[in-house]
């Protein structure tokens, strides 16, 4: 079996990297693999502080080619995706020449306005390539990558939440609420997700906390509307009992790498009210039945007379296409291509 380190900015988290990265960390063990991880910030087998995204030192090269040195395969988790840390990438690609490397490709920088000036993902002998979704493969090949396609996936049969006790904790018992389960950046679009809150009269939850400075208007938006709103998840709760509190989850995000709450709310069994925004369209084509963020009729309509066959129809193809119980075969018929045993 092939020894393998994971190496990423941040590892351990709750952004979406972290996620699917233990995810990959546990299929690949599964496969009997040994796995390794290094990073930056957060839990990680190996730190190198220079690797973090805000990182204050430089990255050592004698420190990752140390954590690298008997490595038959490095997966890099969006480090050389999304330039967030330029010195911690070109160290990276140094120290990856002529060894066998594999990038998991989360988001590309042109995809965000701010960093679309930025070199995209290089090419190297012995360096392979996989995209979340089709979007950025095809993107990719027109800069004259070749990738390969392997969407994220998710436990179909997560732990159930407690509805009656958190909804209490949130004092909502009687209320409707809607769920937002993300961080809050511009790009997130709460005031998408407020609008719908307003035209149904519900309790907004915003489970995440604002990053890259959005504090601030984040606040203004929310002194300015007129519902109810919850933040954060009290102590002793969990995402799943967010989930299970959840009448709709919503997800207004006018930019996602994937969006990972799009198929929790599948999993959970709770209807999604979506804002198209490409990746979603991508994954909506799978044949799953999701409200569009506007339609606030069909909304009302749901809540009066409960549709649940709607929820075994989304479950049925998040089982088919984006179980996490099939990743371990999918790593495996990737790596045989790629002839790491």
């Amino acid at each position: 079996m092939a020894r393998i380190v994971i190496v990423s900015f941040r590892l351990g988290g709750t952004d979406g990297v972290a996620i699917e990265s233990a995810k990959w960390t546990g299929a690949l063990a599964t496969l009997g693999h040994s796995v390794r991880t290094v990073a930056g910030e957060g839990i990680a087998d190996v730190q190198i502080p220079g690797l973090a995204i805000n990182a204050t030192t430089s990255t050592s090269i004698q420190a990752l080619e140390t954590a690298l040195a008997d490595a038959d395969l490095v997966i890099v988790e969006n480090l050389a995706s999304l330039p967030l840390n330029l010195d911690a990438r070109d160290v990276l690609y140094h120290v990856l020449e002529g060894r066998r490397a594999l990038f998991h490709h989360h988001d590309l920088p042109w995809q965000r306005p701010h960093l679309a000036h930025v070199e995209g993902p290089r090419t190297g002998r012995h360096w392979h390539h996989v995209t979340i979704n089709e979007l950025s493969r095809l993107e990719l090949l027109e800069r004259g990558i070749d990738a390969v396609t392997i969407m994220n996936s998710f436990d179909c049969e997560p732990p159930r939440g407690r509805r009656d006790s958190t909804r209490l904790a949130l004092n909502v018992e009687a209320r409707t609420l809607v769920v937002m389960p993300s961080r809050a950046l511009p790009r997130k679009n709460v005031e998408g997700a407020l609008a719908l809150c307003e035209a149904l009269d519900a309790v907004f939850w915003l489970l995440g906390p604002a990053e890259d400075d959005y504090e601030e208007t984040l606040e203004g938006l929310l002194r300015s509307t007129n519902i109810e709103v919850r933040r954060g998840l009290a102590e002793g709760f969990d995402v799943h009992d967010a989930y299970a509190a959840a009448d709709l989850v919503v997800m207004p995000s006018t930019w996602e790498g994937f969006g990972n709450p799009v198929l929790e709310s599948v999993t959970h069994r709770r209807p999604l009210a979506l804002y198209p925004y490409p990746v979603a369209c991508e994954i909506r084509d799978h044949g799953f039945r999701f409200f569009d963020l506007g339609d606030v009729v069909a909304i009302k309509s749901f809540f009066e007379i409960p549709d649940y066959e709607l929820y075994a129809h989304n479950l049925s193809i998040a089982l088919e296409h984006f179980n996490v119980a099939t990743l371990p075969t999918r790593l495996r018929d990737l790596l045989d291509s790629m002839d790491v045993r």
